[in-house]
């Protein structure tokens, strides 16, 4: 699968992409991780908040399942 992903402001997050309920992030060191079964209304959130890293860490990285680094 292909996601296409854009550049995000956040000292620890590069790049967020969504498509189908996967959620591909890239992360400060270069590693990209998808997360499955994300919800489009989650993954809206997370474009809007603030912090991307702390939205991240509290809503994300540990609630889905995921492939990674890919």
């Amino acid at each position: 699968m292909i996601v296409l992903r854009v550049a995000v402001l956040s000292r620890a997050i590069r790049s967020v992409g969504f498509q189908n309920g996967t959620l591909e992030v890239e992360v400060a060191s270069g590693d990209v991780y998808r997360y499955l079964d994300v919800p489009r209304d989650l993954f809206l959130e997370f474009m809007r908040a603030e912090s991307k890293g702390s939205f991240f860490n509290e809503r994300i990285r540990d609630s889905f399942r995921v492939e990674g680094p890919v």
